[in-house]
This record gives structure tokens, sequence and C-alpha cells, in this order.
């Protein structure tokens, strides 16, 4: 007996070692921290649970994919060059900076003459979404982190059956964790009633097409046409969530016009990731109409590029913001680059604004973005408590001059885990208007003071401070 228990110590030391060069290489410092933590006090434990979620590279076969891809679609781009009103939109001069790094983040450059729609109700969102599919003559394409069996989930169904009977071709695309019920139940009745429907990142423990089984396609997609699509926070779902006492409060854009394309091919990739099937022609992607004066720009992100893209728009607006940024998220945790921007941003006068929730719709990624509350306060920012339910919006307002809406949190796990998704909208005229309907959400916020956030019980403090070491593992 004593020679086994002696076996297990010598093991746990072996592990320890072991996996000091294994989580360290080329791994940010405080997550290697906290995996070493871990490793420390539970090897064994720590070990199994780094081999399921330690890792957020991509298999060799899915990046070369995406490189493949990217290069059919640089003949697209040359057809687009036909166009100059659409590749060479107006806009001001001091943009310059953020588009030209938008563009060599994501590979996609700024196309203008789009016309966009915020959409902050979840009930007008589908009422739309519906008419379109209704619409729709050639094909619809979604892909969605969340799809569910409820009413908003069986709508879009019944949509996507009307458009499949009159002869377009319906093509779903579901995370496969997120929309796991919808798979297991529904998947089958989808697929007979002629509308394609696969998932993303299926979890399969022995021939995974990730390193992390909770590495997911958090993107929301949608796509008539090639001509008429949507993106942002909300996903196929009604908008309580099936959580009676927690209103979720989202908000996406429909966006007419050229940038469509790029959304197109964001869908396209994800779709050929997963079915091997390459979607082309006209049909896919029709020639560029004139549909309005916004200049826009698509940001994907995910582990498939070779930088967080989101996380370095957004450090990089931080550090060109002159007056505002105004950011909205249900979830923030940010790591070292991003606090220190808020600090530089604070300590050059610019107003950096925060609304958050007041509820956590999760405990433990709650308490750990609380942890950070009082580290900003002191910097500076100013932190206001939306009231009536979970706000999901995910926005950055900058100068009055640049939004950014999408799909992605401010937490490490959207910044370098997931597949996101966030829209570059340039100019006065639309950020004015986002940048309202921020100022709405203040007015159903009270702001946070340092003052009260001390005064909060010594065993929340200390849950929320625990919780923080931990979060670049959340």
């Amino acid at each position: 007996m004593e020679n086994v228990y002696l076996i297990y110590l010598i093991s746990e030391w072996v592990l320890r070692i072991m996996m000091v060069p294994v989580v360290t290489y080329r791994r940010k410092p405080n997550s290697a921290m906290a995996w070493l933590l871990i490793i420390f006090f539970e090897p064994w434990i720590g070990f199994i649970i780094y081999m399921l979620i330690g890792e957020n590279r991509l298999p060799q076969r899915r990046i070369r994919q995406h490189d493949r891809l990217l290069a059919r679609l640089e003949k697209l781009s040359k057809r687009f060059q036909e166009h100059p009103q659409v590749m060479k939109p107006e806009y001001d001069a001091k943009l310059q900076s953020a588009i030209d790094l938008a563009e060599r983040l994501g590979y996609m450059p700024i196309v203008g003459d789009n016309a966009v729609t915020l959409l902050d109700n979840t009930d007008a969102t589908i009422d739309q979404l519906i008419a379109d599919i209704d619409q729709a003559q050639n094909h619809v394409h979604m892909l969605f982190y969340i799809f569910r069996d409820d009413k908003t989930g069986n709508r879009i169904v019944d949509a996507l059956s009307r458009a499949v009977d009159r002869g377009v071709k319906c093509r779903l695309l579901v995370d496969a964790v997120g929309s796991s019920e919808f798979l297991k139940h529904s998947r089958a009745e989808l697929i007979q009633k002629g509308i394609e429907v696969h998932a993303a990142l299926p979890v399969q423990f022995f021939r995974r097409k990730a390193a992390r089984i909770d590495l997911r396609n958090h993107r929301k997609i949608a796509i008539i046409d090639g001509i008429t699509s949507y993106t942002g926070s909300q996903n196929i779902v009604d908008a309580d969530y099936g959580r009676k006492k927690l209103a979720w409060h989202d908000l996406m854009i429909r966006m007419e016009g050229p940038v469509t394309v790029e959304l197109q091919a964001v869908f396209l990739t994800d779709w050929y990731f997963e079915t091997s099937e390459i979607l082309e022609g006209t049909e896919i992607f029709p020639d560029p109409v004139s549909a309005g004066d916004i200049p826009s720009q698509t940001l994907p992100s995910g582990p498939n590029y070779p930088t967080e893209n989101h996380q370095r728009m957004v450090l990089a607006m931080l550090h060109a913001a002159q007056k505002q940024v105004t950011i909205t998220t249900p979830y923030f945790i940010p790591d070292e680059a991003l606090l220190q921007a808020i600090q530089v941003a604070v300590l050059r006068g610019v107003d950096v604004t925060l609304i958050l929730p007041e509820e956590s719709d999760q405990v433990i990624v709650g308490a750990a973005a609380r942890g950070y509350y009082g580290v900003l306060l002191e910097m500076g920012a100013r932190i206001f408590l939306y009231q009536p339910g979970l706000l999901h919006a995910k926005t950055i307002t900058i100068d009055s001059s640049i939004s950014m809406i999408g799909s992605s949190n401010f937490d490490i796990r959207s910044f370098a885990l997931n597949f996101e998704l966030t829209m570059m909208l340039y100019g006065e005229p639309f950020t004015g208007k986002l940048r309202m309907l921020q100022e709405k959400y203040l007015g159903s916020s009270r702001e946070l003071l340092l003052d009260e956030w001390n005064q909060r019980p010594y065993f929340r403090r200390l849950f929320q401070n625990v919780m923080r070491l931990f979060s670049p593992l959340l």
C-alpha cells in the first residue's frame, strides 16, 4: 500500500514538472499562472482538465482549409474592384488607421453604399427576420450559437419551411453545444422538411475539430439572397431565455448592401469546415447594389486567425480615442492589456464608460467580472449597472465616429477562444444613433461609485477576488 502511495506522489511531482513547459509555451503569464496553480494543488485533476480545455489551437487541417478558402475569396475581391464606389467609399481621413487595422486583422476591406438598421427589440427583430425570409428567392443562410425549440425557434423553422416550399435553399449551422437540445430533438425533422442542418464544432473526444471541447462558434449571422444580412448579440430563442425573472436585452443590426458579401464569406468559411462543401457563384455572391451610405467592415475573430482580432481592435480604439469610449457588454473580464489601455485612456482625459448588467446569469463569471470593478473605478472609469434585466448587447462607440457591434463579449474567452464576429461601422450619422441607444441604456442604469463598492460584505469581496484569480480560465 505504501508503494502505491509513493508511486502516486512521484507521479504528481512528475506531472507538476512536466506541465510547466507545456502550460507556459506561448501563453499569457496570467493564464499560465492560473493553470499552474490548479496543477500544483491537484496535479491529476488539473492535468485532465487541461487536456479537455487547456489548448485553444485548431487542428492544422482546419487552418489549411481556412487558408484555401481565403485564396478563393481573393478572386471575389478582384470582381468587386470593378465597382469603385463600393470598394473606395468616402470617409473621414482620421478613420484610416482603424480601417487599415481591421483589414489586416480580418482580411476584409471597408465597403460603402450600405444601409444599416439598429434592432433592439427581440420580438421585432424576429418579425423582421421572418419577413425577409418570406421574401427570399434563392437562399437563406443562418449561423447561430443558440437555436432553441421554443416559440421563437418554431417561428423561424416555419419560415424556413415555407421558403423551402418555394424552392429556396435553406442552410442552417448551429453550435453543437449551445444548440445541443435543438440538434437532438429537431434536426431530423428539419432535414425531412428539406432544410440543411449541421452542427458547428461537434464534441468528439477522439476526433475533435478543436483542441478543447469548450471552444465554440459564438457567431450570430443570417443572410438572405446574399443581399440582406443580420448580426449582433441575439440568438434564436425567446427573449427571457427560459428564465422568467431575467429578461435579456439584445441588439442586432440589419444590413443591406455590399457588406453582406463579407458576412456571406464568414458563413461559408464555417459551412465549408463542417461540410467540406464550397459554395460560390453569382447567386451566392451577387454583384454589389447600392442600398445606403454607411461605410462598413466585417471583423471576424477566432483561433483560425494568428492574432486575437477583437481584442487587438478594442485595444487600438482605446489608445486612439480622444474624447469618449462607451462599452456595453454582459460579461466584462479584462486581461492585463485591456486594463492598461483603459487606464491610459482615462489618464489622457478620455471618458471611459462601461454599461454592465446589475444581475448576471452566471454566478462564477459574474463574480470574476465584479472582481475587477474596484480596479476600474480606482482608474477613473465609470461603471453603470443596467437594471431592467440582462443587458446582452455588445457595443462600443468611439468619439462619436466609430461603432463596433457584434457577438463578442469583453472577456478572455471571446478574445482568444470563440469564433466571433464584429461589425465596424464608420461615420457620425450611424454612431450618433448607436450613442442614442447607449444613452437609453444609461437611463435605465444606476452609477456604481467606489465608496459604495468598497462597503460590500467581506465574504462577497473574498469570493469575487478568488474568482478573479481564475478569470484567465473562464
